[in-house]
């Protein structure tokens, strides 16, 4: 068997929304339950094989650009060919597929916070923060032919 046919998540993925945007997915040298997730905005982040055949946990983390990255779920559906990557929503062990339910958020979504203050009588001043909203990217693996000598 092939890295590939083991992990079948590694690769290069073409956004959906984007035809621009392209994330690659590699295994860490050191370490084959761990993936390394490049082409993000947020920027390189690590991903922790969870489940089999292909259900990452993202752990919150800070980038090397310094980019706080909220905890996240990827999934990489081998059937359809297409890998899904949610950012600021927990994993969840029992059901990882679930957090991908309830969002309408496209891969463009900003990850910023929104702060509202509003004043009150007297001196007191209630802020509000908003949660940031989930970052999502939907993406086809792009396969690579192979060159077939006649």
């Amino acid at each position: 068997m092939t890295t590939e046919q083991i992990f079948p998540v590694i690769g290069q993925y073409q956004s959906s929304t984007n035809a621009d945007q392209k994330v690659t997915i590699t295994l860490d040298d050191q370490n084959k339950g761990f993936v390394w997730i490049d082409g993000l905005p947020q920027g390189r982040v690590k991903g922790v094989f969870k489940k089999t055949p292909a259900t990452y946990k993202i752990p919150a983390q800070k980038t090397a650009e310094g980019t706080e990255v909220p905890e996240g779920t990827l999934i990489f559906d081998k059937d359809a060919n297409t890998l899904t990557i949610m950012l600021g929503r927990p994993f969840n062990d029992a059901d990882p597929a679930s957090v991908f339910a309830t969002t309408t958020m496209t891969d463009e979504s900003a990850t910023t916070e929104k702060a509202t203050v509003t004043k009150t009588k007297g001196n007191k001043t209630k802020t509000k923060v908003k949660k940031p909203e989930p970052w999502v990217f939907t993406g086809t693996k792009i396969v690579q032919g192979t060159a077939v000598n006649q």
